[in-house]
């Protein structure tokens, strides 16, 4: 992403189809085969979010993500980095996505510029709001279903967030994120989201390019059947 004009809600819709968030601490394998596999399976946006027991610090953080950038940047899809807006600018990121305990996107946008992709995570109405006057590009809503992969999950909500923010009229981009696999996918894309957050489903998976090629056909067909 090079433009410096401000991204289009029907460009991102796309890229949120099926959103891959990992970091070191999340892989069984190196975490270059691993993304270069969820590349391969077509994953549309690529978060790097290195935290937790064992995650790597200072330079080898660095090191680690911009190898992931370059492995995406070849492939065409945009590299995100999770809270870390220090990180975001020396990489030259395609965006970052940040937490309710982190700078509110106004002014995270200001430091970034126009043609970065910010995303907030929301788990009540009110959060939602607030981010999108702040100028939130998207929002991250869950966790949809129980998750094991963030020790500071929130409550689950289900699907009742993503609808209540649709029947509220927020038109805001929407990405569901927690505990989503293949067999509970279509309920989340039914509610409203725009695609599907996905960490252990795809970086644990036995056959990673397979699954994600999985997560991409469903996301699909449930756009379709929902028009």
């Amino acid at each position: 992403m090079t433009d410096n004009s401000r991204i289009s809600s029907a460009a991102l819709r796309s890229l949120l189809k099926v959103y891959f968030i990992m970091g070191s601490v999340n892989c069984r394998l190196d975490p270059s085969e691993v993304l270069t596999e969820a590349l391969t399976g077509g994953i549309t946006l690529f978060q790097f979010r290195e935290k937790g027991n064992g995650a790597l610090t200072g330079r080898g953080k660095l090191e680690l993500a911009r190898s992931l950038m370059q492995l995406c940047r070849a492939h065409g899809v945009p590299f995100i980095v999770n809270d870390d807006l220090e990180l975001a600018i020396a990489l030259d990121a395609d965006g970052i996505h940040v937490g309710q305990d982190d700078a509110p996107a106004g002014m995270i946008r200001r430091r970034l510029g126009a043609g970065k992709i910010i995303g907030v995570s929301a788990h009540n109405l009110q959060e939602a709001q607030q981010a999108i006057q702040d100028g939130a590009d998207y929002l991250g809503v869950g966790p949809v279903y129980p998750t094991n992969s963030k020790a500071d999950a929130q409550p689950v909500r289900g699907t009742q967030l993503i609808e209540e923010l649709r029947m509220r009229g927020i038109d805001i981009p929407l990405v569901g994120i927690g505990g989503i696999t293949l067999s509970n996918a279509a309920p989340v894309i039914a509610a409203g989201a725009d695609g599907i957050s996905l960490i252990s489903a795809i970086a644990q998976a036995d056959q990673i390019s397979d699954t994600a090629r999985g997560f991409v056909k469903k996301v699909d067909e449930e756009l379709r059947l929902r028009g």
